[in-house]
């Protein structure tokens, strides 16, 4: 009976990854997976109470929420424009370094601007034009661009580092702290790499197009005090945590309230707009963010109570080696072949990362471990929707632009890899 329990819960895996290749929804396909193996195994109500569970986890709730409210504020004000507008006029004097910088560059404002898909929009709009004007053959100004966008690892709103921070029961900024050289390194061979392809491929300068839609907006005037908006949370929180100034020492919701606020002195836009919009950002970031992590506890309580869990972490105790390499290698792949590795990681960290010092490491590595390769992966996916704006900004198939972020990003998962799981 053991047996085919644990055989049922593979044909299970199986078929959740075969039904997010062909892009059924995350939530829907976790929690009908979830579902039906906890009442194969007898106990329905196992899948039902971690999903009543899960749904008011605090620490979460707040820091997901509330940098995602305060990223709409971000939006509603234009900040986010004057931001990226900003350090547009930095990339135009990198000169052979135009694609590693784009790339970094992005990396960076996608700390402030957690969403993947939101950083390509408003990143992509002014960097791509400006690095194909530049001479960039197309593909590889929205490789730069798409390289970047997994530097929302850095952020505390990013669903994984709560997660991670609520496993091991520590703050979200001591998670950031753990993998942030092992991020920044990724990010930086990453961008090397690329920019030694462009080189190699005679990409990187020398390309006219006649195109209208490549043509630069010379007309937006940057107002400084608005581009600075975007980082005055973060500031606050390393300020506070660092103990710098310990008059700073807050919270992530507190730090992204006082940002909203300054937002609206700021830029002197309708507070009455502001609100709703941040409130509409936070809706939305527990029903698109927070919802994949409560189907992904679904699925792992099934898992759990078909004994998969166990037999699998036993297995790993026995091969301590394999438990670094599974967190690696699992969301990577899943997230390439799916375009998120969201619902890989989440389900190896409810799992797996618990007993992480079982293994001969801690929670905040092999937690975090998992985030970055689910993000790394999805940054070589044609099927991310990132991958999908940036290409449309360039009128390039997303394959092609793959095709060229792809070695950047496995030196990175390596470099990843040797960084965190050691």
């Amino acid at each position: 009976m053991e047996m085919l329990k644990i055989a049922i819960a593979l044909f299970t895996i199986v078929a959740v990854v075969y039904f997010l290749v062909k892009k059924y929804d995350t939530k829907l396909v976790l929690l009908v997976a979830g579902v039906f193996m906890a009442c194969f195994a007898l106990a329905p109500m196992k899948a039902f109470e971690s999903f009543s569970k899960v749904m008011v986890s605090g620490g979460l709730i707040q820091a997901i929420c509330s940098v995602l409210g305060f990223a709409a504020v971000l939006k509603i004000t234009g900040c986010d424009k004057h931001l990226v507008a900003l350090l547009g006029n930095v990339l135009k004097r990198a000169g052979i370094f135009l694609v590693p910088a784009a790339s970094l560059l992005t990396f960076s404002i996608n700390v402030a601007l957690p969403s993947a898909a939101g950083c390509a929009a408003a990143v992509g709009a002014i960097f791509i034009p400006l690095l194909i004007h530049s001479g960039v053959r197309p593909a590889m100004a929205a490789a730069a661009v798409f390289s970047g966008t997994y530097g929302s690892m850095l952020s505390p709103g990013l669903s994984h580092n709560p997660f991670v921070a609520d496993l091991a029961k520590v703050s979200v900024l001591e998670v950031i702290n753990t993998h942030k050289f092992a991020t920044i390194s990724s990010i930086v061979v990453a961008s090397i790499a690329l920019g030694l392809l462009a080189i190699y491929l005679k990409e990187h300068k020398g390309y006219v197009s006649e195109d209208k839609d490549f043509q630069i907006d010379t007309t937006f005037k940057i107002n400084p005090l608005f581009a600075l908006v975007n980082i005055i949370p973060l500031a606050i929180l390393v300020l506070g945590f660092t103990g710098w100034v310990p008059l700073l020492k807050m919270g992530v919701p507190e730090a992204m309230l006082i940002g909203a606020f300054l937002a609206v002195i700021i830029t002197r836009t309708n507070p009455a707009k502001v609100s709703e919009g941040f409130f509409n950002g936070m809706g939305g970031a527990y029903a698109q963010i927070f919802g994949i992590i409560i189907a992904a506890t679904v699925f792992v309580s099934g898992l759990q109570a078909l004994g998969a869990v166990n037999a699998f972490i036993s297995l790993l105790i026995s091969n301590p080696s394999m438990a670094s390499i599974g967190a690696t290698v699992g969301p990577f792949l899943l997230a390439v072949v799916t375009g998120s590795g969201d619902a890989a990681a989440f389900a190896f960290n409810k799992a797996v990362t618990p007993f992480a010092v079982e293994f001969g490491t801690t929670i905040e590595r092999m937690g975090s471990l998992a985030a970055l390769s689910g993000a790394i992966g999805r940054t070589m996916s044609p099927l991310a929707g990132a991958a999908i704006i940036c290409a449309g900004f360039a009128k390039v198939s997303t394959f092609d632009m793959v095709k060229r972020t792809a070695l950047g990003m496995v030196l990175a998962l390596i470099t990843a890899y040797f960084m965190l799981a050691f």
